[in-house]
């Protein structure tokens, strides 16, 4: 009888009609609270995608390091491209693209790095703990089921084909657990130590380049050859240090560069490429000690008690002498230009603010091997000094070098400086002195003469303080060790059960003995825990050995009664 015929009120759904209430929404799930909240965040962040992701960013993120010129490596080539870019350089400024590996974002990438990885790695040390010390897991019910599986029979006793099972897996490096008449055995647990110790050295690494972050310091120095140099901060032409370097901590290195050499190449398509350059010094690691020697190059830096120098540049240095409007020498020496191309055309300033009445200012270039076309004007032909020459623009009046705000020596500020007119019209309308090695030019309206004397060489010097760099290096063996193990050990494990089997097929009294002809079934099986192995061969080994073969290798009594201990320990 229904519902209808009894007379017990129906919902109008139920008698065909359309519900007054629309059913009610599923409940949202609650809120996270502030704990749940920061778990969730804490998962998310030690997840390994979320390690792999910030290792891409912070590859990523070094890439502006290597295409955007480095104050910390080279501040005059900062100041050129600032002076080439001026629309970009406020926003690469407020990036941090100057000083990319101090720059707050790629701190917080750093940071976050870190912090994931350990993360990752700590829970995943105590499983491997756990791992270590758990025994070999228990034979399974149906061993045909597995990817390799044998089934044979011997005619020998139980307990010595299982003994014989037992030394074949633990000479082949298998960890042995002995379960009444199976054998479990497994083995390449160095695989997981392999990645546990990927993952660490990744951490070390990271350790030491903070380290050299920190406590280090990176400066650059132009240095004159003949001239000399001390480890002091005013010696410095530009110098970054650490956030918690100390400058007392410098070291009292001291050095005079000797000489410098250089080959081009005379011929062929790269013609005036540089092959080889060196500058043989002499040092000392304090003031009392023994000078020693040392030929800088490329690959070859000088490493004195943790101090480092390298040779990363070179260039030219033209020797002048400059009389001011009274006849005095106002100035005598070389003045270093900076290299603009291939060819070495260099540019550069010469300031005398010892002139008188008035101080003067020369800027130009440097031409090692002189050129000229109407097309391109003066240029250098080949990097080296075959024929060189000056060719400046002369400047009088007020340097601004009194008024106390820093100036680049390698600039000129032109701001109250005035140039002197070109008598010949046809020449251009400011005046412009090409000098050659010997000649001496005078100035317009009695205000000196210069006069260009030769060429020196400078040398320009890297001079790094990196307290983390063994701590880096051992990171990056340790991640090398732990890649190999990571990609040659093949976990796998080995299972073997022994029973004895009556004449008729049915299992035997269990007494050890052979009663009516009965044998030993041996049933073996085998798996890999990596994929792409060759189990079948491992297996088939296995196989050969337990069944006793001739050639299997004998095993030492006292090994065997070694690790029969550590078994039942």
């Amino acid at each position: 009888m229904s519902r209808l015929e009894t007379g017990v009120p129906v919902p109008e759904t139920e008698a065909g009609g359309s519900a007054t209430q629309p059913p009610a929404p599923p409940a949202s799930p609650p809120a996270l609270g502030p704990v749940e909240l920061a778990r969730w965040a804490w998962r998310q962040l030690t997840s390994m995608r979320t390690a792999l992701v910030l290792l891409f960013l912070l590859a990523l993120a070094a890439v502006p390091g290597s295409v955007v010129p480095q104050r910390n490596i080279d501040a005059v080539r900062v100041r050129s491209w600032q002076d080439a870019h001026p629309s970009l350089t406020p926003v690469y400024d407020r990036l941090g693209l100057f000083d990319v590996y101090g720059s707050v974002w790629f701190s917080a990438i750093y940071i976050l790095l870190m912090v994931s990885l350990v993360g990752c790695v700590v829970p995943r040390l105590r499983i491997y703990w756990r791992a270590l010390r758990a025994r070999p897991p228990q034979v399974p019910r149906h061993l045909d089921r597995l990817p390799q599986s044998r089934r044979f029979e011997v005619d020998e006793d139980p307990d010595a084909v299982l003994e014989r099972a037992r030394r074949v897996l633990r000479s082949r490096r298998y960890r042995v657990a002995v379960d009444g008449s199976s054998v479990s055995a497994e083995k390449g647990y160095l695989r997981e130590a392999g990645n546990l110790l990927f993952h660490v050295s990744v951490l070390v690494v990271l350790v030491g380049f903070a380290l050299g972050q920190l406590l280090g310091y990176k400066g650059s120095v132009i240095t004159i050859v003949g001239q000399g140099f001390s480890n002091s901060l005013s010696q410095y032409d530009d110098f970054d240090p650490g956030s918690l370097f100390d400058p007392d901590q410098l070291s009292p290195l001291s050095f005079t560069v000797d000489d410098f050499h250089v080959s081009f190449l005379t011929s062929g398509p790269q013609m005036g490429q540089p092959t080889s350059f060196d500058a043989p010094i002499t040092y000392r690691t304090t003031p009392g000690a023994r000078p020693r020697h040392h030929d800088l190059a490329v690959n070859h830096p000088l490493d004195a008690g943790g101090t480092s120098v390298f040779l990363v540049g070179h260039g030219y240095a033209p020797v002048v002498t400059v009389r001011d409007g009274h006849g005095q020498v106002a100035y005598h020496g070389p003045a270093v230009f900076l290299p603009q191309d291939s060819s070495f055309a260099s540019f550069g300033v010469v300031k005398v603010p010892d002139a008188a009445p008035e101080q003067l200012g020369f800027e130009g270039l440097f031409l090692p091997t002189y050129g000229f076309t109407m097309e391109r004007g003066p240029f250098s032909q080949f990097p080296d000094d075959l024929d060189p020459v000056l060719s400046l623009v002369p400047y009088h009046g007020d340097l601004g070098l009194d008024d106390g705000r820093s100036q680049s020596v390698y600039t000129l500020d032109k701001s109250r400086l005035s140039t002197y007119p070109n008598t010949d019209k046809a020449l251009g309308p400011v005046k412009r002195i090409k000098l050659s090695v010997g000649q001496t030019v005078g100035l317009p309206n009695g205000d000196g003469s210069i006069r260009f004397d030769g060429v020196r060489r400078w040398v320009k010097l890297q001079v790094s303080h990196s307290p983390g760099k063994d701590v880096a290096l051992a990171g990056v063996l340790v991640g090398i060790l732990g890649l190999m193990l990571s990609l040659f050990v093949r976990p796998r494990r080995a299972w073997v059960r022994v029973r004895r089997d009556g004449p008729d097929g049915g299992p035997g009294d269990g007494s050890g003995a052979r009663p009516g002809g009965g044998r030993t079934v041996v049933e073996l099986g085998g798996l890999d825990r990596s994929s792409g192995g060759d189990l079948s061969g491992e297996v088939d080994e296995i196989e050969r050995l337990v069944r006793g073969d001739p050639t299997a290798p004998d095993q030492d009594p006292q090994h065997v009664e070694h690790q029969t201990q550590e078994e039942h320990a």
